[in-house]
C-alpha cells in the first residue's frame, strides 16, 4: 500500500443518544479514488467534519496528510479540496469574481488555473452564481476546490441533484486528479458512481465501518451462490467460505458468500438434494446490501448434524 494520505485510529462521535461513528480506523493510501459509501445518516459527513478539522472526535485520533486533525484544522483545510453537496458561495458574485476573491488565500498560478478549470466546464461568464444551475455553480465549487493542486480532494455527495452530463464531468475529473498522482475522497450513497471510479471501498452502516478493500478484490472475492432444491422443505448446508446473507424463494437458496472457493461444489456432494449449481461475481450492490440491510437473513450457527441452518435478522 502507498503511503497513507488519510489514517484513522478507533475514532468515536456521538451526538447525545445517537453514535454517529462507532471506532473506525482507516488508512487511504495515496494517488487512488477512496469511495466512502453509506446510506444516508451511516456517519460519512461526520467523518468528513472530523478529517477537515470542523469537529473533534470523542476518541481516537486522525490524521490528513500527515498532520492532527483535532491541532492543524486551519492548515489542513488550506492543503485540500473539499466540495459538499451544497457549496457555501457569495451568491451575488460571478464565477471570475470569486475566483479572483479565493486566489487570495493561495500561491500565485492559482488565478490561470482556476480560469482554465470554468472554462474547460462551460461555465458562463458574468453571470452571478445565484443565477447559475446547481451543475453550475457545481462546477464552479470543484474548480475552486482544485486550482491549487491539492494533494487531497474531499468530495461529500458532490453529485447530488446534478443532471448525467455533469456527474460524468465530476467523476472523469476524479479518475484524471488520482492518475496525476493526487488522492479522492468520494463520499456517497450512489452506487453505481462508485463502482465506475473507486480503486478502493469502504462501506460505512450505521456508524460502524463494515468492509475496507480495493474493489475489484472486493467484487472477485465475493459471490452470489444459488442452488435449487429437490424438496422445498429440505434444509442445505451452507457453502463453504464466509456466508454473509442467505435468502429462500420456493426451492431456490441464495446465498451471498466471501472467499468461495472454487471447489465449493463438493459441499454438495452425495445425497443433499440440491442441483442447479450456480455462482458469479458479485455487484458492488448486492455486495453492498449483503454487508448494510438490517433486514438480511444471517446465518449464525448450524447444528451439530451440519443439516439445519439457524438464521436470524440482523
Amino acid at each position: 500500500m502507498n503511503e497513507s494520505v488519510i489514517s484513522l485510529e478507533n475514532v468515536s462521535k456521538s451526538f447525545r443518544q445517537t453514535q454517529a461513528l462507532d471506532g473506525v480506523s482507516l488508512e487511504v493510501p495515496s494517488g487512488t479514488v477512496f469511495a466512502l459509501l453509506g446510506e444516508n445518516g451511516a456517519g460519512k459527513t461526520t467523518l468528513i467534519r472530523i478529517l477537515t478539522g470542523f469537529l473533534k472526535s470523542d476518541q481516537g485520533s486522525a490524521t490528513v496528510l500527515r498532520q492532527s486533525c483535532a491541532k492543524a484544522g486551519i492548515e489542513i483545510r488550506r492543503k485540500i479540496g473539499y466540495v459538499s453537496d451544497n457549496p457555501a458561495m457569495y451568491e451575488w458574485m460571478t464565477a471570475e469574481e470569486i475566483g479572483w476573491f479565493t486566489s487570495a488565500f493561495y500561491e500565485e498560478g492559482f488565478t490561470k488555473r482556476y480560469h482554465e478549470l470554468v472554462t474547460g466546464f462551460d461555465v458562463p461568464g458574468g453571470v452571478k452564481l445565484k443565477n447559475m444551475s446547481k451543475g453550475q455553480r457545481a462546477k464552479v465549487a470543484l474548480a475552486l476546490a482544485t486550482a491549487h493542486d491539492p494533494e487531497l480532494l474531499i468530495l461529500d455527495e458532490p453529485t447530488s441533484g446534478l443532471d448525467p452530463m455533469v456527474r460524468r464531468q465530476f467523476l472523469e475529473s476524479m479518475v484524471d486528479l488520482a492518475a496525476l498522482g493526487r488522492t479522492v475522497l468520494l463520499s456517497s450513497h450512489h452506487i453505481s458512481e462508485v463502482e465506475r471510479v473507486a480503486d478502493w471501498v469502504a462501506i460505512l452502516a450505521q456508524g460502524q465501518l463494515k468492509v475496507v478493500q480495493p474493489l475489484e478484490d472486493l467484487k472477485n472475492n465475493t459471490s452470489p451462490v444459488t442452488a435449487t432444491m429437490d424438496d422445498s422443505s429440505a434444509t442445505l448446508p451452507l457453502p463453504p467460505g464466509q456466508v454473509l446473507t442467505e435468502s429462500k424463494n420456493a426451492r431456490q437458496m441464495r446465498w451471498v458468500v466471501q472467499g468461495l472457493p472454487d471447489d465449493w461444489r463438493a459441499a454438495y456432494s452425495g445425497d443433499h438434494g440440491a442441483r442447479d449449481l450456480a455462482s458469479q461475481p458479485a455487484t458492488l450492490e448486492e455486495i453492498f446490501v449483503a454487508v448494510c440491510d438490517p433486514r438480511a437473513d444471517r446465518p449464525v450457527a448450524i447444528s451439530p448434524d451440519g443439516g439445519r441452518v439457524v438464521s436470524t435478522n440482523s
